[in-house]
């Protein structure tokens, strides 16, 4: 008896005319969706990040298709035909190497072109790294921010890394493993000690989660140029508590847009004070006026 069931049948419903941006595998190819997969098997153009990946991935459920190159090196030249099938009522699918096409991929000024011409964008949802990193980490995840790949030397990386210092999310970066030690230590400089994740294979056979502080991780020996793609996730800082002059700065500015409860609704909520007292404040200060 076989242990994996059959792929299951397909979809013979024709697709609409337009542009499907399709998730795909991140490593275990089971993770692939149904949708996607018929949008796969129906597309009248494919376009591949690297057709030979893709060309795994559609012969893994019996799938052929003729594939057109769509990366950073063959984007400008490639958009021109593809608005071409576009305007002929054509379905075109767009896919990555893995994961969620645009996310850290090429892509975004297709969709922009193909939005700004009109013409339909389908998105069909399914595996991403940043996503399956978050959800294994073990941080926050009411509020995530994904900034996606580092710069490659370390004053860039410090000067991006501080871009992302004050915000009060659980924060995601793609990293090489070669680079990942020295990352490791910018982050440690930056953002101080917090808690934070090491994943890397996810979905695959070695997938590994390495959690601690920020000190920790850039001394581990485990993370020393490991091998693979890697998520690098930082949790949110601590918020420095406001003081009354940062209230009044910001009433300030809120009630030259804003009614006096609304800007102490905004401030209340951005620097984590109490609404009522800022009602008092915002009054007053209108009074001053």
């Amino acid at each position: 008896m076989s242990r994996h069931p059959p792929p299951p049948p397909l979809s013979d419903v024709p697709l609409e005319p337009g542009l499907y941006v399709v998730a795909t595998p991140i490593g275990n190819l089971r993770d692939i969706t149904l949708r996607a997969l018929d949008v796969l098997n129906g597309c009248d153009l494919l376009l591949a990040e690297d057709t030979r990946v893709t060309g795994k991935l559609l012969a893994a459920y019996g799938l052929s298709k003729t594939m057109a190159r769509y990366d950073e090196h063959a984007a400008e030249r490639a958009r021109p035909k593809i608005m071409t099938a576009l305007e002929a009522g054509q379905s075109v699918a767009l896919v990555s190497d893995a994961g969620t096409p645009l996310v850290s991929d090429p892509g975004y000024r297709l969709v922009k072109e193909v939005v700004e011409a009109g013409f339909r964008v389908f998105p069909i949802p399914g595996p991403s790294a940043a996503l399956a990193a978050l959800t294994l980490a073990g941080l926050p995840t009411d509020r995530f921010l994904f900034a996606g790949f580092t710069p490659p030397r370390s004053a860039a990386r410090r000067t991006f890394l501080a871009e992302f210092a004050q915000a009060r999310a659980t924060l995601i970066f793609y990293e090489t493993g070669p680079r990942l030690r020295a990352s490791l230590e910018d982050m440690l400089a930056v953002f101080g000690p917090r808690q934070a994740a090491v994943t890397r294979e996810l979905t695959k056979l070695y997938e590994t989660a390495v959690r601690g502080t920020l000190d920790q991780l850039a001394i581990d020996p485990a993370l020393e140029e490991p091998k693979g793609e890697i998520v690098v996730l930082v949790g949110p800082g601590v918020a420095e508590i406001a003081t009354e002059a940062d209230a009044d700065l910001a009433l300030a500015e809120a009630l030259t847009r804003l009614a006096p409860g609304e800007a102490a609704s905004e401030v209340a909520k951005s620097l984590g004070l109490n609404r009522r007292d800022l009602y008092r404040r915002a009054l007053a200060l209108k009074d001053d006026r």
